[in-house]
């Protein structure tokens, strides 16, 4: 049986972040069985390490919901690799961890040691497959389903690189947090919300002080949703508003509040690259029969 290990990412406080189921090996295991594990999980995503196929990879990742596999997540990226090294990964180069996945190769950072063996990880912002501005019939349904007016909206553009991210700045933190949305409003969507504090303090205790609150809705096969914390859709509103000057790196995005989390995700820019980090705790640790 190969084993396992539930990860709590971008948080260094167990049970405060955004879980992923991680398989560490899913070797010679049908599709099917891989997502009906999934399924079984009922967490936003599983996933499953594989030997990595491309030379210049450490491992190969699978990562699937409850009903499809996507081609690259955030929080199953640093939480894969976090149980990749806990269990004694050695990536080839010390210090740099390369991913392979379906979205291409994702490079990732470890910083220094800090509350567990691991350390920080940082993953490079895949390039955005859509971005550009957004057509009035999709922010008229992304108010009806925020259940805001559209003068609400301070600004807007696709942040998609991958899940499929619409992205809308409000005035703030607190119109961020006040949000009461309505899932039954649209059929389908990925609705990414952010909104600045100025005096850089938002979000739930223990995480500290952030510079913006974000929060990320879904809708997909008749499942809604908001996601506690969001890798994906933080490294798409950094390319965004790092891009037009909104945002200056390093910054601390809080995520998760709502739901009484208190995930923190950590911006920067380094070698033309803009790196998108969080700590991880692992939670379980066991085997899984497949």
């Amino acid at each position: 049986m190969p084993n396992f290990k539930q990860v709590d990412v971008f948080t260094d406080v167990a049970y405060l972040g955004n879980p992923v189921a991680v398989v560490l090996d899913g070797s010679g295991i049908d599709d099917e069985a891989l997502q009906r594990f999934a399924h079984w999980t009922n967490l936003s995503e599983t996933t499953f390490l594989l030997p990595p196929t491309d030379p210049a990879a450490d491992y190969r990742v699978r990562i699937f919901t409850t009903d499809t596999e996507l081609p690259f997540a955030g929080h199953p990226t640093i939480g894969t690799c976090h149980a990749w090294l806990e269990a004694g990964g050695q990536p080839k180069t010390p210090g740099v961890v390369i991913q392979e996945c379906p979205a291409g190769l994702i490079t990732l950072r470890q910083s220094a040691l800090r509350k567990n063996s691991v350390g920080r990880l940082a993953f490079a912002a895949p390039p955005l497959t859509r971005g550009g501005p957004v057509d009035e019939a999709d922010l008229e349904m992304t108010c009806r389903v925020l259940g805001i007016d559209r003068s609400e909206i301070i600004d807007a553009q696709w942040a998609d690189n991958g899940p499929g991210w619409l992205a809308v700045m409000l005035a703030d933190a607190d119109a961020v947090l006040a949000l009461e949305p309505d899932f039954g409003a649209a059929e389908s969507y990925d609705i990414g919300v952010v909104g600045g504090a100025p005096l850089g303090v938002v979000g739930a205790a223990p995480g500290g002080s952030a510079d913006v609150e974000v929060r990320a809705f879904f809708r997909s096969s008749g499942q809604a949703a908001e996601d506690p914390v969001t890798g994906s859709l933080n490294a798409a509103l950094a390319q965004w508003l790092l891009g037009n000057g909104t945002l200056t790196a390093p910054y601390i995005a809080s995520q998760g509040t709502a739901l009484g989390r208190a995930g923190r995700v950590y911006i920067d820019q380094a070698d033309g690259e803009i790196w998108v980090g969080g700590d991880a705790v692992t939670c379980i640790n066991g085997t899984v029969d497949l």
